[in-house]
């Protein structure tokens, strides 16, 4: 088999994702394939076939520091002041020029500073390859590139992944949350329990192509398009979370699947009002406690604007008396959910209103 690269094209075509890779495994290439949007590009290095690291540079320092801070729950060492100091020094900005692979040289540095062992690094770059691969997968036109590089070649490597396992893995993922969306659409709502880990695949949501090879590492060179009938469909529902504690607005967020919400958070009672305006919501979570306004005041004043009379709006809240109880209803809302409260306990609450 021919390890000769793929030509480079930078014109926008229709791409195939699947046969991209599958050419590149079965060739045992070497490189790095880079692909562009209109929007955003991938990197996907390659050794041998292997997969030795990709990015998507779409919130790219986002999305390291959350897998690092869940590494943080097992190796203390990365506590926020560790995860910051690494991204003042590798995170590109504005007023200097950008590291090669900037982000994988952080994790470098962590190797390099005992921060993380060279196993937990390979971990961490797997994870990274799963989701990263998601929003790779759905991509339908766009322009690639595939060469050698000689940056990359300098930097140590933590481990060489078996490109089919992962992709495999991604179809699952994909299509589960297709399911899952289909479910919702059909009326099976109270069938569905959104994963509580926060969902981070955009482009699966913008492109939304369903992925249903079980091959996928042996497909043709030229695939079909898809049929536009088995694309994802966008979130369902719109969700409008006001509080004035950025952890709960967290919380409430990493609960709602954003295959099926879009969740609007609000901090601040006094400008809220004009956001729900704008994002024009489905369902309204509002929090009783807060500075300035409390949540039945503001209530109150969602009621008597003609967009509001009849959106569901449920009171959040840590009182549970008869007082409290009577004050929500004195001001229209339509339900009551006391804290804390468990994903099951928020699904429950707002199907019941918006299913």
């Amino acid at each position: 088999m021919s390890t000769t690269p793929l030509s480079s094209y930078r014109l926008i075509q229709k791409l195939h994702p699947l046969s991209l890779l599958a050419q590149l495994t079965s060739r045992h290439a070497t490189g790095c394939l880079r692909v562009f949007t209109d929007t955003a590009f991938w990197s996907i290095n390659l050794e041998e076939g292997k997969l030795t690291y990709t990015s998507y540079s779409d919130n790219l320092f986002e999305r390291l520091d959350n897998h690092l801070r869940r590494f943080s729950q097992k190796i203390p060492t990365l506590n926020s002041a560790t995860r910051v100091q690494m991204r003042l020094m590798f995170e590109p900005n504005g007023d200097s020029q950008s590291l090669a692979y900037p982000d994988y040289q952080a994790i470098c540095w962590l190797v390099n500073q005992d921060y993380l062992t060279t196993k937990q690094a390979a971990t961490l770059i797997e994870e990274l390859a799963k989701e990263v691969l998601e929003t790779f997968l759905v991509i339908k036109e766009g322009s690639y590139e595939f060469y050698p590089e000689s940056a990359w070649d300098e930097l140590p490597k933590f481990c060489h992944l078996d490109l089919r396992l992962l992709v495999e893995y991604c179809q699952k993922q994909l299509r589960h949350r297709q399911q899952m969306s289909s479910s919702v659409n059909t009326g099976g709502a109270s069938q569905v329990l959104p994963s509580s880990r926060p969902l981070s695949t955009p482009l699966a949501q913008r492109h939304g192509q369903q992925l249903l090879r079980q091959n996928p590492l042996e497909l043709p060179e030229n695939l079909p398009p898809k049929n536009p009938s088995s694309l994802v469909r966008k979130s369902l529902y719109t969700i409008a979370c006001i509080d004035d504690s950025q952890t709960v607005l967290n919380s409430i967020k990493n609960f709602l699947d954003e295959n099926v919400f879009t969740v609007v958070t609000i901090n601040d009672p006094v400008k809220a009002l004009m956001q729900i305006l704008r994002s024009k919501p489905d369902l309204i979570l509002l929090d009783v406690e807060m500075p300035n306004l409390d949540g039945y005041e503001l209530c109150s004043l969602l009621r008597r604007h003609s967009a509001f009379k009849n959106i569901p709006i449920i009171m959040v809240t840590g009182r549970t008396g008869f007082i409290d109880r009577a004050k929500a209803k004195m001001v229209r809302s339509s339900g009551y959910l006391t804290k804390p409260f468990d994903q099951s306990e928020l699904l429950k609450m707002v199907f019941k209103h918006i299913g």
